[in-house]
């Protein structure tokens, strides 16, 4: 049998959803007796690996860029380490990249193995660093990063896009992929084992607390809510550089009754379960995780119609669209929902059904296991 080696550059417990893809496709693929084994720089048997990734901190201080920097050449250089040795004695294996990076170190290892990207990325890294505020949108290491992917990408054996946009997306982008296999294959998510019975708090939205998620924009709609008589509860879901500016916008807007900042959760999808809706305000997204997980556990999702998430969300039958840009009627939005409890219960329940049978790990592991296979197949007929 053919080992999966799932190459990446976080360690596969954490909140993010290129984490949770991780742990799915691991689960998955275990449960159905198939061998895989994760490589991560965190596998590099070198004592210097937590002090070289720690130095970053101190670097992004002086200088955000070179902290970026930093960050991706010791991951990958740590990754290559790892992955070399591992895949010595797996001649037969298919390695399952994360990111361009990963990507990246397989192709400069690797001997007859095939590598195969999922692209969890929104158009570029280079794009989500700039957004996040770490490197400037036209400085040099942006260029870089986006000039590596140029490289990187039309050499992979295969690439795996989690929505439709991301594959129109990078095709636009970076012509070259368009000659590289690819099948588009959501997210998967694994369905709480039991039925949901109903929450009892409002509102729920989990992600990063950074400027992409825009989680200011969800307190300033909840605002508005308040002050034409609805009152309600959320709770915010994840870390990050954001924390105390969102925290003293709740102060400002009176809302510290309503809101609770929870931190990192391990287990978000278990929380969600007690909500009636999830909220989510991102202004951009490739197929999130945690729309789906929200579904999993039975919450119809509002969201901005951006990214992938139209491929999610299906308008007056699971969840709705709100804007973006507009607070006022973001809230009317919400508050028709909220307020419409027969619609909101049969919203929940097309979520919970659409998530076991098109989102499951069982229904896109199948599937995603299908396309590695056929590419192992391809590259036999075809060596490296």
């Amino acid at each position: 049998m053919t080992e999966i080696v799932i190459a990446t550059l976080m360690k596969p417990h954490g909140t993010s959803g290129l984490q949770s893809h991780v742990r799915t496709v691991d689960e998955y693929l275990r449960s159905a007796s198939e061998p895989v084994s994760i490589v991560s720089p965190f596998s590099a048997r070198s004592p210097f690996v937590r002090p070289m990734f720690a130095a970053r901190v101190g670097i992004r201080r002086f200088n955000r860029p070179a902290g970026v920097w930093w960050h991706q050449h010791w991951h990958a250089h740590y990754l290559e380490s790892a992955l070399h040795r591992h895949l010595k004695s797996r001649p037969d294996a298919v390695i399952y990249t994360q990111c361009p990076i990963s990507a990246g170190v397989a192709l400069r290892v690797r001997t007859t193995q095939p590598v195969v990207m999922v692209a969890h990325l929104n158009v570029s890294q280079a794009d989500e660093w700039a957004g996040k505020g770490e490197i400037p949108g036209d400085g040099g290491l942006y260029r870089s990063i986006r000039s590596f992917e140029e490289i990187v990408l039309p050499k992979l054996d295969g690439i795996v896009y989690v929505s439709e946009f991301a594959r129109s997306a990078l095709e636009d982008r970076i012509p070259a992929i368009k000659h590289v296999p690819t099948a588009v294959v959501p997210n998967p998510v694994t369905a709480p084992a039991a039925e949901p019975t109903g929450g009892t708090a409002d509102l729920i939205t989990v992600g990063a607390l950074e400027p992409r998620k825009n989680q200011g924009y969800l307190l300033e709609v909840l605002s508005i809510a308040a002050r034409r008589g609805h009152r309600y509860s959320l709770s915010v879901i994840g870390s990050g550089p954001d924390r105390r500016l969102l925290q003293a916008r709740v102060r400002d807007l009176g809302l510290v009754e309503q809101v609770r900042f929870l931190g990192y959760q391990a287990d978000p999808l278990s929380l969600m379960a007690g909500h009636r809706l999830y909220c989510h305000t991102s202004m951009m997204e490739n197929l999130p995780i945690a729309l789906l997980e929200a579904m999993a556990a039975g919450l119809p999702v509002l969201a901005g119609a951006v990214g992938g998430v139209p491929e999610i969300v299906r308008p007056g039958v699971d969840g709705q669209f709100w804007p973006l840009d507009d607070p006022d009627a973001a809230a009317g939005v919400l508050i028709e929902l909220m307020e419409d409890v027969t619609q909101l219960a049969a919203m929940a329940a097309a979520a919970r059904v659409r998530a076991r049978t098109e989102f499951s790990s069982q229904v896109v592991g199948r599937r995603l296991l299908n396309f590695l296979q056929e590419t192992v197949i391809r590259t036999e007929k075809s060596p490296v």
